[in-house]
């Protein structure tokens, strides 16, 4: 039943993503430590699906920086540097700047009140400490802010740049207290695009990304860990 279930999900074109998604926590919490190898065969026995959609998944976390294929061993997982990270969140933090200074310029009244609307509802998300829902709202928050920019060019350089940072960002929920921090710095964001004043959004936007930025690091360090091959590399 559950493999007849995971293929459905496959035809739904959704399995690749899943498979990305609990990859990815699963080498964020240190579960899959950096240089394990990732075997197409038993992953794919592991998820219900053919090596095909693997591939994918592999090519997917590669992309995202979390995994490396290195010769005679295929694909592993990539040791996370604190580098690699600031950088990925520095470039994150500049076009969401850009994106709601763009914002608060472009958004028609309509886009304002659903994004307002939206911000308002995730307060009960916070309440109940739920956080996947939540991690799923934030998704929703950002591709509004995304969308209200009217650069398409723009979005697609953000949207690109946010699914490589999406574990890391997903990750941030799970540090104590971060439900309300990101509803609180959400809420500067939308104050000042409500308001039209462009550079209070920017600089809030701003803000925000390298608030996500320390506490995704600090997340990776608390659950980072080393193979002995990888220690010997260093």
């Amino acid at each position: 039943m559950m493999q007849q279930q995971r293929r459905a999900l496959l035809r739904a074109g959704t399995t690749v993503d899943e498979m990305v998604r609990v990859l990815a926590d699963d080498i964020l919490k240190g579960l899959l430590p950096p240089g394990e190898k990732l075997d197409e065969p038993k992953l794919a026995e592991r998820f219900g699906v053919s090596r095909t959609p693997v591939r994918e998944a592999l090519g997917q976390l590669s992309a995202m920086g979390l995994a490396e294929r290195r010769p005679n061993r295929g694909c592993v997982v990539a040791t996370i540097t604190d580098h690699r990270l600031t950088e990925m969140f520095e470039a994150m933090a500049e076009l969401e700047a850009a994106c709601a200074r763009l914002a608060a310029q472009r958004m028609s009244a309509g886009e304002r009140r659903a994004l307002s609307d939206l911000h308002q509802q995730s307060a009960d998300l916070v309440h109940k400490g739920a956080l996947d829902e939540y991690a799923a709202f934030n998704m929703q928050f950002h591709s509004l802010l995304y969308e209200g920019c009217h650069s398409g060019y723009l979005a697609d350089l953000v949207s690109t740049t946010r699914s490589r940072v999406a574990p890391f960002r997903r990750a941030q929920f799970n540090v104590l207290g971060r439900l309300r921090k990101s509803w609180d710095e959400h809420d500067a964001i939308v104050t000042a695009i409500l308001r039209g004043e462009a550079e209070t959004a920017d600089r809030a936007a701003r803000a925000h990304v390298i608030v996500v930025s320390a506490a995704s690091a600090s997340f990776v360090s608390d659950h980072r860990s080393s193979t002995p091959e990888e220690m010997s590399d260093a």
